[in-house]
């Protein structure tokens, strides 16, 4: 196999976003409770290996539903090049679930040191859950992505479960229920990224798979877009007033980069729209590092 076309197919460039979850649960967590090396390392690299299964198994699942052609907005990966065959990007997806449920079931014995008491075992029921939603976004015969349901999934598995499970790996307490609030606002922004994708993408969607822009149009889209956006934030200074802490603000310094962000939905269409992608997606992971950076200081 060639490794810079599955370096390629990875899409690391979406790492920072998987990320940003776990990293804003762990350090919510270590204001109170503390955590050994091993088990941070192991914490991150199963939210990693969740991202990259769930981008190979997309890239899949899109090809061999005719989704990915030349006229696709974003950029082309190794199957629509021809730089990987079908059986070996399948090989792929194998090894990633595999090494997901690896390194899940190492980050809870490491935090745990059993999976036999109930708390444990609803974190592997919890992992397993997140291995299929990983890969049956565009994967297999009725794929959730294609039927309007992957906003619901993204603002579950990009901000509920990762805020809300990294803080509970570390702490083993779900006392806090404020901490709801940047669960939400991760989720919120997570589904930002999904839709600005799908509102580029809609010209290629249409007749293969129902995206909430198909549903909505493009014009209410970006309405909901600019939604997502302020709720999350609203939802992030109720939680920095109820903590009181004046340094968690230093949040609001990624506050431009969400505007500017807002802006070029608003002003570009189609395959223009690519840049705001990556843009978000940095933003919302600037935005978790100072709000948790910014809490234990």
């Amino acid at each position: 196999m060639k490794i810079k076309a599955i370096i390629r197919s990875m899409r690391l460039r979406t790492l920072p976003l998987s990320l940003a979850g776990v990293l804003l649960g762990l350090l919510l967590a270590l204001q109170s409770f503390s955590a050994g090396w091993p088990l941070i390392v192991m914490l991150l690299l199963t939210t990693a290996s969740l991202q990259v299964l769930s981008n190979i198994s997309n890239e899949l699942g899109d090809f061999l539903h005719g989704v990915d052609n030349e006229q696709r907005g974003g950029p082309q990966y190794a199957l629509q090049k021809g730089e990987l065959t079908v059986e070996q990007l399948r090989k792929c997806v194998l090894f990633m679930e595999i090494f997901c449920y690896i390194c899940g079931v190492a980050m809870i014995l490491l935090s745990f040191g059993t999976l036999l008491e109930w708390e444990p075992a609803m974190l592997l029921l919890l992992g397993i859950a997140a291995v299929w939603a990983a890969k049956h976004y565009t994967l297999g015969k009725r794929p959730y992505g294609y039927m309007a349901m992957g906003d619901l999934f993204v603002f579950i598995f990009f901000g509920l479960v990762p805020v809300i499970g990294g803080y509970f790996v570390i702490s083993h307490s779900l006392l806090q229920i404020e901490i709801l609030l940047p669960a939400i606002t991760l989720g919120l922004f997570s589904v930002a990224v999904l839709n600005v994708n799908n509102i580029r993408d809609m010209q290629t969607d249409e007749g293969k798979r129902i995206t909430i822009p198909l549903l909505i149009g493009k014009s209410a889209a970006k309405v909901y877009q600019s939604l997502l956006i302020i709720i999350g934030w609203c939802c992030a200074i109720a939680f920095l007033v109820i903590k009181g802490s004046t340094y968690g603000y230093f949040c609001l310094l990624t506050a431009p980069l969400f505007l500017m962000h807002l802006r070029g939905v608003w002003q570009k269409n189609g395959s223009s729209l690519d840049p705001m992608l990556p843009m978000l997606v940095i933003a919302t992971f600037c935005f978790s590092l100072l709000l948790g950076f910014g809490l234990l200081m």
